[in-house]
């Protein structure tokens, strides 16, 4: 680990300013890029934290507010500690805006931050990597998919519908993906159910992409979000070890 700088920066995008956070080892040189995905709850000083503790490894990390269009972050007021009692509030206010955020977006979006990271000279030529949480870990495939040339490692936690009927669903877009995929799927997740998962690796595998899927027994949808009643320290201590052994192989 390294000592590291991180603050706020604004990235334009083709739709505006989206507002975001960076973090990079405290050297001044360059290093491997990575583009962290926020969970539903948006860009916060939890998430900030940990962009500072993956640059402490030595990566240049940008966290965009992916709903900037709805205002800077955070877009919605949040507790210190987000508890069971809060969520249904909590996405009462956040749902109408994710639903705007259309694949489309996102990925136009997506070549932004890229655009941004690929200009930084706090940034290494090369790949780049990209990782999320819960709609985050979406993001993450669907960039490894839309900009195949740029990134060489995405991996997803805790993501939710990874598998849908949609015809743009992300687990059809497998054979545009060039990267090395992780996948840390919660245990009893609604939202990416064992049959789920099973379609996921079946269409990777007829791909050819290579990845590793794994299950995190005993852990809750969110596990990785310190901020959170959902957080389970053994298996956020596992998704680091996942997550810097794939980036450290590929980036």
């Amino acid at each position: 680990m390294t000592s590291v700088h991180g603050g706020p920066l604004d990235i334009p995008t083709p739709d505006g300013i989206a507002d975001a956070y960076l973090a990079h080892p405290d050297d001044g040189e360059p290093h491997p890029g990575v583009l962290l995905y926020m969970d539903g709850f948006g860009l916060r000083p939890s998430l900030e934290e940990m962009a500072r503790r993956l640059a402490g490894h030595g990566y240049t990390v940008l966290v965009p507010n992916v709903f900037y269009r709805a205002g800077r972050a955070p877009v919605v007021e949040l507790p210190d500690f987000i508890d069971p009692s809060q969520r249904p509030e909590i996405f009462e206010q956040l749902f109408p805006v994710m639903q705007t955020l259309t694949p489309d977006l996102a990925m136009r979006d997506a070549g932004a931050y890229l655009d941004w990271l690929t200009a930084s000279p706090q940034v290494t030529d090369g790949p780049m990597g990209t990782t999320g949480y819960c709609m985050g870990g979406v993001l993450a495939i669907r960039t490894a998919a839309a900009h195949p040339d740029r990134i060489g490692a995405a991996a997803a936690f805790h993501a939710g519908r990874l598998v849908t009927d949609a015809e743009d669903s992300p687990h059809r877009l497998a054979d545009r993906i060039t990267a090395e995929l992780y996948f840390g799927h919660a245990d009893h997740d609604h939202s990416m159910s064992a049959d789920q998962i099973k379609s996921l690796e079946q269409t990777l595998d007829t791909a050819g992409v290579r990845y590793r899927s794994e299950l995190y027994e005993g852990a809750d949808h969110g596990y990785t979000q310190a901020d959170t009643a959902a957080y389970n320290g053994e298996a956020d201590a596992r998704h680091w070890r996942s997550m810097l052994e794939l980036f450290g192989r590929c980036l």
